[in-house]
């Protein structure tokens, strides 16, 4: 047999039944079609972003085809080497003649020597000689300095000493004066360098000591130079050789320096 419904409940059920119907029905209503709504919503934006994009690329893509063509020119760097310290001289020697010097005397004086002149007194090797002012032009220091030497060039030849005046050519004065009793070690110790006026070459020295005046009769002379031309004469009280510059200019120019004992080329 079947239970008997309640008839207290018939009326709570069918109530419950319609309220159900109506939830369901306005449920359909409110909501959306979700595959169609949610299409038709993401399909425009979609395209757009993806006709955007493929713009923006193609933008990309030309600019850095444009800049591949453009290969920019860069000037090479050109490093300049940096130039030589010229060396200052330390003092100024050269003192012009007061006069016209008369012509050179039969007795082998030179011009310069007509009257009393003034002279520089320095040392090579130990040997003190006397230099007329008027031959000579700047003292140059070589604390500190080193001299650039040449190729093929005679063991008299120092090097060159760029100096304010020009590049000087060095002479290694004591290889000159005293060749029969030359040594190596005179080379150490060089401390100046004085420049010769109206020449391009310098006197290598030890010491540069004073200056002085003479008197052209204090000096004893030499009437035949023999194969020494670039010594003048002696000075007896101060026992010291005097320097003919001119002649020893003339004899480097003439290529008689191949006579010099122990002249070889370097």
């Amino acid at each position: 047999m079947s239970r008997p419904v309640d008839i207290k409940t018939r009326p709570q059920l069918a109530l419950q039944s319609y309220l159900d119907a109506l939830l369901q029905d306005a449920t359909e209503e409110l909501l959306p079609e979700p595959i169609l709504v949610l299409d038709e919503v993401l399909a425009v934006p979609v395209v757009e972003a993806e006709a955007s994009l493929d713009e923006f690329q193609l933008a990309v893509l030309e600019e850095q085809a444009r800049d591949a063509l453009v290969v920019p020119v860069v000037a090479p760097v050109v490093q300049a080497p940096a130039p030589l310290a010229l060396v200052p001289p330390v003092a100024e020697v050269h003192r012009p003649p007061s006069i016209t010097p008369p012509p050179v005397e039969t007795d082998g004086r030179p011009a310069w020597a007509a009257e009393s002149f003034e002279c520089l007194l320095f040392d090579v090797a130990g040997l003190t000689l006397a230099v007329p002012l008027v031959c000579l032009g700047s003292i140059y220091s070589l604390e500190g300095q080193e001299l650039t030497p040449l190729f093929g060039q005679p063991e008299w030849f120092l090097g060159i000493l760029p100096s304010q005046a020009g590049n000087l050519k060095v002479l290694d004065t004591a290889r000159w004066v005293m060749p029969d009793r030359y040594r190596d070690d005179f080379r150490q110790g060089l401390q100046y360098v004085i420049s010769v006026q109206g020449y391009e070459w310098g006197l290598a020295v030890h010491q540069v000591s004073r200056s002085l005046r003479l008197d052209p009769n204090e000096i004893k002379w030499r009437s035949h130079r023999g194969q020494r031309p670039w010594l003048a004469g002696t000075v007896i009280e101060h026992m010291c050789a005097l320097l003919d510059v001119a002649e020893l200019a003339e004899l480097i120019a003439s290529g008689a320096v191949k006579d010099l004992p122990g002249n070889k080329r370097t």
